[in-house]
């Protein structure tokens, strides 16, 4: 992989982590159209943990809020809004962790193909036109149950699979528990930080563990690239979802699976 690469990967993964149409099926996808060797599990990481840099520059009074409510509830005291959604959070998470750690080199060995990214890019695209649609909006962030952060939760495992939309699962999912769309959005990308920071711990010791060359400056461009552009992807996304919703997000993954059912299958 080049720097240019590298570079380029690096803003699809910015661009895409935090609209729900795909970071990881396009990071499958990219190298597939230019006829580039795949750039590994280590790369996807790294931009992923630059995301997750956006997220807490983003969210940072969010986050805060959450390390007080965790600190509330290890004191038994879960009676507060920031104990509940920290709580929330927490439990939201376990899903995907479990099935990260059973599950993911199965993933990397079988699923990290077009033809499977087809099927999930239209899959889902359809889910999220539903929720959307049919979805009611009445509650906000505040009001997030623990049963909603687990079932949450439950659609964030979803997203281990390329094409899903780790965002666009658990956006989906929100909405028809009857969030509204800019605070189901809050919580979705919330909901992600701790599963990427383990994603990222548990590539980290793997790669400090193995004999392989690492090309630490191409993962340091890439975890740069994608802050900065995964921070400005948020900032669109949640100034207009409310108005423009899921429809062309939806409509621009079932248009892209037509394309590479046409150039890849």
């Amino acid at each position: 992989m080049t720097n240019l690469q590298a570079i380029i990967l690096a803003i699809v993964q910015g661009l895409t982590e935090f609209l729900p149409i795909s970071s990881s099926g396009h990071l499958v996808l990219v190298p597939h159209f230019f006829a580039w060797a795949d750039q590994g599990l280590a790369f996807d990481v790294a931009v992923h943990f630059g995301s997750l840099l956006a997220v807490l520059a983003f969210f940072r009074n969010d986050i805060f809020a959450l390390i007080r409510g965790g600190v509330q509830v290890l004191g038994g005291k879960v009676e507060t809004v920031e104990s509940r959604l920290a709580l929330g959070i927490a439990l939201g998470t376990v899903p995907a962790a479990i099935a990260g750690l059973l599950l993911v080199d199965w993933i990397e060995a079988n699923l990290r193909s077009p033809s499977v990214i087809v099927l999930t890019l239209s899959g889902y695209a359809v889910l999220m036109i539903l929720a959307d649609r049919l979805g009611r909006r009445e509650r906000g962030i505040s009001q997030v149950t623990l049963r909603d952060a687990v079932i949450i939760g439950l659609a964030q495992a979803l997203a281990l699979v390329p094409g899903t939309s780790r965002s666009g699962v658990t956006i989906t999912a929100a909405r028809f528990l009857g969030l509204e769309r800019q605070d189901a959005a809050r919580f979705s990308f919330l909901l992600a930080v701790p599963v990427i920071l383990l994603a990222t711990l548990f590539s980290l010791i793997g790669l400090l563990a193995s004999d392989d060359a690492v090309a630490w400056g191409q993962l340091t461009t890439g975890v740069a690239v994608s802050a900065i552009v995964a921070y400005l992807s948020i900032e669109f996304f949640m100034r207009f979802v409310s108005t423009l919703g899921l429809l062309p997000f939806a409509i621009y993954r079932l248009v892209l699976a037509a394309v590479i059912v046409y150039v890849l299958l």
